[in-house]
């Protein structure tokens, strides 16, 4: 029997969804897991009768609740340490840009929502001031990152993937699907992020959801 449920969206399209599940799956917590999908007008009704939030990812682990993506990547980490640097600067490092890509990045987060089964054709439209700036922004940290706290590579912080990372899967999902390109450093790693056991069985399983859970407000984006 599990210590609890991991309450998650279409995996396709949920960025939430997949920091929770990868905080989750990374802690190695005992949870069954639960994936309701996303009604196309952005309210999920069964959602609301779970969550207090009505929005997911929704943990429950022996008898605790938490509900909020960054909260459930502090909680798994107090069950498993290690998933936020032990170093004292590292560790600060990696808690604010976590916080940075919780609170930020509005303009590429709106421009090129997570879907998985893109096919990485760039925005027909092109860019912005605002999506450009975001876009250099999220390359600084990640090369940034890498290369002062990350040499023996290929995640932000080392060797293995840690909460840094769970937070900034679901952007280099969006570089990916979108087509687009930052410095070689961030590309070397978007790839790592990408070739991860874990992150390569949300998208085995993303693609495995029925063509029906497929909502126009993301598949027509060009």
């Amino acid at each position: 029997m599990s210590d609890g449920i991991l309450v998650i969206g279409t995996r396709r399209y949920s960025s939430w969804s997949l920091r929770g599940w990868l905080a989750v799956r990374l802690a190695g917590l005992d949870v069954r897991e639960q994936m309701i999908p996303l009604a196309d007008n952005g309210e999920t009704a069964a959602i609301r009768t779970i969550s207090p939030n009505g929005k997911v990812p929704y943990l429950e682990h022996k008898g605790i609740t938490v509900w909020e993506s960054l909260a459930i990547c502090e909680y798994c980490a107090e069950q498993a340490p290690g998933l936020w640097p032990d170093d004292a600067r590292q560790r600060a490092y990696a808690r604010s840009i976590a916080a940075e890509m919780h609170a930020g990045f509005r303009a590429v987060r709106a421009a090129m929502p997570m879907n998985t089964g893109r096919d990485g054709t760039p925005l027909a439209a092109g860019t912005t001031q605002d999506i450009d700036a975001d876009i250099s922004r999220i390359d600084a940290i990640w090369t940034e990152s890498r290369l002062d706290f990350g040499k023996d590579g290929p995640f932000l912080f080392g060797s293995t993937m840690g909460m840094a990372d769970a937070m900034f899967a679901p952007i280099v999902s969006r570089f990916l699907s979108y087509g687009v390109n930052p410095s070689p450093e961030s590309r070397a790693y978007m790839d790592a992020v990408r070739a991860h056991p874990l992150v390569d069985e949300w998208y085995q399983l993303a693609a495995q959801e029925p063509k029906e859970w497929r909502q126009p407000r993301f598949e027509g984006i060009a």
